[in-house]
């Protein structure tokens, strides 16, 4: 780190703002499970890399017109009924992430918001954080219902920035998918990524600074330190 910006001076990182699905909770087992089996009701036998897509963080719309093209609104409806049915029969399985639940407790107590935004319903979301006791940590919450375009449209990240009345370079995105990381940065916030040694050079290359495979042991001032030490130097690293 050179002399100017150790003497930069630094403004408190304000908010985080969370992917839901493989961030907070380890859902994606219980997602392709579903997607897999509702696409067989209509006929349609999908491979493991061909599900690769529902984990980018698209909207539900998005996922239904990739397998299936063109759907009117009557559909999107009907198939995510159906869709949420399956999920729900593996629903009781998914449970929070390691170490999540102890880096929420410790933002809190720093004085730093939490906040989700995630393309999943509203319904879902809600219906998962408090079936887990989660939703407690969160001041806001933004779903797929709150926005017109998924990810990589920054449009969710935007409007967190607002409903958190916060400028973007005192936020920090969690992202364990590549589109939800190009919206994170496209909004103008700064990112970390969630992923494993396979993926984690795809979302460094989609703008992640800098990525870590589980939040056991994360803190604020270890969080800062990751940062100072990358090419990107937040205000409040």
């Amino acid at each position: 780190m050179s002399a100017s910006s150790a003497a930069r001076p630094t403004n408190p990182l304000r908010g985080i703002v969370f992917d839901m699905d493989g961030v907070i909770v380890d859902s994606h087992p219980a997602h392709r499970k579903a997607w897999r089996k509702f696409l067989q009701t209509l006929g349609r036998n999908v491979s493991n890399r061909d599900l690769d897509f529902i984990l980018d963080g698209r909207k539900r719309r998005d996922i239904l017109c990739h397998f299936l093209g063109p759907v009117s609104e009557a559909k999107l409806v009907e198939y995510g009924k159906c869709k949420d049915e399956f999920f729900q029969q593996s629903a009781a399985d998914v449970e929070p992430v390691p170490g999540i639940t102890e880096f929420l407790i410790h933002l809190n107590k720093q004085g730093v918001t939490a906040a989700i935004a995630t393309s999943a319903s509203e319904a879902r979301t809600r219906s998962t954080l408090d079936r887990l006791h989660l939703v407690r940590y969160f001041s806001v919450i933004i779903t797929g219902n709150d926005v017109a375009a998924g990810k990589p449209d920054p449009a969710i990240y935007r409007l967190a920035c607002r409903q958190l009345n916060t400028p973007p370079g005192s936020l920090l995105a969690v992202e364990d998918a590549v589109s939800g990381v190009k919206a994170a940065r496209a909004a103008g916030l700064g990112c970390l990524g969630v992923g494993t040694q396979r993926s984690a050079q795809q979302l460094r290359s989609a703008g992640a600074q800098h990525v870590i495979e589980s939040f056991v042991g994360l803190s604020l001032t270890k969080l800062k330190r990751i940062f100072r030490q990358t090419d990107f130097h937040p205000n409040w690293a």
